[in-house]
């Protein structure tokens, strides 16, 4: 895990993961248990992610994962860039929008960044 990541994760454990939760009746729900996704790993590890969408721009979002650090800044970064945004634009978005959004190349976060996106498409 490069600095990028490994201080973005320490600043996510002191305000407690902004997004994390869930949803009650979202709009769309995502689930990597069972995708062929690389996005957590191995193991016992899940992503799910919660949307709102009223009139094709998403309201809401949360996540619930059990997962690595890399993962954990990667949704969190993610739900940042979705919030407010339109489906259209949504659909947009690339790993390296991520990247960017971090300041990092570091290669986990990039697969991780990856596999969300493909859990969202």
């Amino acid at each position: 895990m490069d600095d990028a990541v490994a201080k973005n994760y320490r600043r996510l454990m002191k305000i407690r993961f902004v997004h994390f939760g869930s949803l009650v009746r979202p709009s769309i729900f995502l689930d990597s248990t069972g995708e062929m996704i690389y996005l957590c790993g191995t193991g016992n590890e899940f992503m799910q992610v919660y949307l709102n969408v009223t009139e094709n721009q998403i309201t809401d979002i949360k996540y619930s994962c059990f997962c690595t650090p890399a993962a954990n800044v990667a949704v969190e970064i993610l739900c940042e860039l979705l919030k407010g945004k339109d489906l259209d634009e949504v659909s947009h978005l690339s790993e390296q929008t991520l990247c960017n959004y971090l300041g990092t190349e570091d290669s986990d976060f990039r697969k991780k960044s990856r596999g969300l996106l493909e859990l969202l498409n």
